[in-house]
């Protein structure tokens, strides 16, 4: 990476505290620290709550357990919730991280709908607590966290009709708490960086999918309901694209730019300029949701997760939208190739084709 608006950041032989590391972004981005730094810390933080099986959560955990074994990079579990503020400023006085990666929140933008507890607690108590223990990792003169780098969603691009979606664009209309919850991060982080000179970068991550990925979203509950000999259900009958990206892409993003944090410069009133960004990280191509459905289908029979033989015609069913869903997600990811040398290229026929062989797998061994 070679971006004047950017510090590089050294990420060996440092802590980094990743939240949210059992979930399928966090997990795949811990694999990733154990197997490319050649030292240091990584501190995993989760409650393990029951939005979706917890077994899945515990086989990442796994899986990063084995990849320690061969790591020269030490890596500690702490269990517990980003709106405990006493915990979070317990770890950051006890670990003192020096890159801070939150990826924990309450996902999912239709069960915001009945359960907006959950995301006021997790998205925007929580958020804040990791902002107020970055501000406090500098005093008394300590050097703190150097960059701060947390998720945000395509979801805060709500019904715009414009696209690609660019960073540029006016985000002020969510369509669901979620999303809301996702903007008020941004604004977040921004007033943070403003104040207390937090380098901190948000990514709008699009419809992120592959291996272990989240059972409620939508390529991976429909094959297991498939796979019972269920009927599916196609929203607003077929008639939607998404940008779907393939969990190596996003890792690779999400790598990258936390060695490049915004540069702290300083204003012409004597306060920071807010050394802050946002980045869309997304496929660029949005994909017809049939069509992906059509690729689905091809990988699971080549799997053999469904049979040759499979009616799939008798198994889908075309219905209206969701509420709180948009038609079409695409995004303008041309800063972040500008300044991290990225941009997002695996195909939906690869990407189907290792989620199916891991479904097999997965779901053969239980």
């Amino acid at each position: 990476m070679s971006c004047d608006n950017k510090t590089h950041i050294e990420l060996n032989n440092k802590t980094v505290l990743v939240t949210g590391s059992p979930g399928f972004i966090g997990a795949n981005l811990v694999l990733r620290l154990l197997s490319d730094l050649s030292g240091g810390t990584v501190v995993s933080f989760d409650n393990m709550n029951g939005y979706y099986d917890p077994k899945l959560k515990e086989y990442r955990l796994g899986l990063i357990e084995e990849a320690r074994k061969k790591s020269s990079v030490d890596h500690i579990f702490i269990k517990g919730d980003l709106a405990d503020k006493e915990l979070v400023d317990k770890v950051f006085h006890e670990y003192k991280p020096s890159i801070v990666v939150n990826l924990a929140a309450q996902a999912g933008v239709r069960y915001s709908i009945d359960h907006p507890e959950d995301y006021i607690n997790s998205n925007i108590i929580g958020f804040y607590n990791i902002l107020e223990a970055c501000r406090h990792s500098y005093d008394g003169g300590a050097s703190g966290v150097e960059h701060l780098v947390y998720a945000s969603s395509s979801s805060v691009y709500g019904g715009n009709k414009k696209v690609p979606f660019s960073v540029d664009d006016k985000v002020d209309n969510p369509v669901s708490l979620y999303a809301a919850t996702k903007k008020s991060n941004e604004l977040m982080a921004h007033s943070y960086s403003k104040l207390y000179n937090i380098p901190s970068t948000g990514l709008r991550f699009f419809t992120v999918y592959g291996p272990a990925g989240r059972p409620d979203m939508f390529y991976y509950s429909a094959t297991k309901r498939l796979s019972e000999d269920g009927k599916i259900q196609i929203f607003n009958y077929g008639d939607m694209k998404r940008d779907f990206t393939y969990i190596d892409d996003i890792i690779e993003g999400v790598f990258r730019v936390m060695q490049g944090a915004p540069k702290r410069i300083g204003g012409e009133d004597g306060l920071p300029i807010p050394p802050y960004a946002v980045y869309n990280i997304g496929g660029g191509t949005p994909e017809n949701l049939l069509e992906f459905i059509q690729v689905l289908q091809e990988e699971l029979v080549r799997a053999g997760v469904l049979s040759e033989s499979y009616d799939f015609e008798g198994h889908r069913e075309l219905v209206g939208m969701q509420p709180g869903d948009v038609p079409v997600t695409y995004a303008d990811s041309k800063a972040l190739e500008e300044d991290y040398g990225f941009r997002p290229q695996i195909g939906i026929k690869e990407g189907l084709r290792a989620f199916a062989e891991w479904y097999k797998e997965y779901y053969k061994a239980r």
